[in-house]
């Protein structure tokens, strides 16, 4: 693997990366923070995500993960966090995150997941790792929705009683580490009805929700959330008790929001 290339704003760098037969992946730094990539496209293929646009290509070996590390530490960046945060759904090649993660840990990293929870076989063993933190990705609670936002996915009720039997065992510290992923997206889940299920979902669980903002993408159908909409879905949840974090500045890039990393990026981005 090689460095193509950095596309960078005032705050994010993203960094493309070269496979050696010849596929672009895409990591982005920000802060001290390394969001990696864990395969070439994604099989999920979540309706607003760059990132599958055309499916799988294949899975990344252990190595072209930690090479991600290695080439953005090459480049002079201070890392101290990687989050399995970049293309590709993680579960979806356990073994070689697995053998990844255990090699950030063993040099001193914290490194924290971002998963649909799928497969949930997987999901299962993710959430007795050694992490730093896992947010899991529903971006709808109600079945039908959530069906055409995620297609490959379970159903919430399953992946809800995972989570749940899993935080039952933890100590109130060891819970904060963990969270509900919610992007929302304009006209697509934001009513009334679906934010007061996912309080009463997170409130059942007893953890915050992550609150992003969706970032556009030229090829597809979907619209960012208004400014004044979202600050209002945010105090929608806040009246519910559930504590709720927005989008920091990092996430609200064009280069480093959720599910606006992409493979083989089309060409006119501006190169350094």
């Amino acid at each position: 693997m090689k460095l193509e290339g950095i596309i960078q704003d005032q705050l994010n760098c993203l960094l493309e990366i070269k496979t050696d037969d010849g596929y672009t992946i895409e990591s982005v730094h920000y802060r001290t923070t390394l969001c990696v990539s864990s395969q070439v496209g994604c099989s999920v293929r979540c309706a607003f995500c760059a990132s599958g646009l055309n499916g799988l290509m294949r899975n990344l070996s252990s190595q072209e993960i930690i090479n991600q590390y290695e080439i953005a530490k090459d480049q002079g960046f201070e890392i101290t966090n990687i989050a399995f945060a970049g293309i590709g759904e993680p579960l979806l090649n356990f073994e070689n995150v697995k053998q990844a993660f255990d090699y950030f840990k063993s040099i001193g990293l914290k490194v924290s997941f971002y998963t649909t929870g799928f497969p949930i076989k997987y999901f299962k063993e993710l959430l007795h790792l050694n992490h730093d933190g896992l947010t899991l990705s529903l971006h709808s609670v109600l079945e039908e929705k959530r069906k055409s936002l995620i297609p490959n996915s379970h159903s919430i009720e399953e992946l809800i009683q995972v989570f749940e039997n899993h935080l039952k065992t933890l100590s109130s510290r060891k819970r904060k580490l963990y969270s509900i992923g919610y992007l929302l997206i304009y006209g697509e889940n934001d009513s009334d009805e679906e934010l007061e299920a996912l309080a009463n979902i997170a409130k059942r669980l007893n953890i915050g929700v992550s609150l992003l903002k969706y970032n556009e993408i030229e090829s597809l159908p979907f619209k960012t959330t208004p400014d004044e909409e979202y600050e209002k879905a945010f105090l929608k949840l806040k009246s519910h008790g559930v504590r709720t974090t927005l989008s920091n500045r990092y996430r609200t890039r064009k280069i480093g929001g959720c599910g606006t990393l992409m493979v083989n990026r089309l060409a006119g981005a501006r190169m350094l």
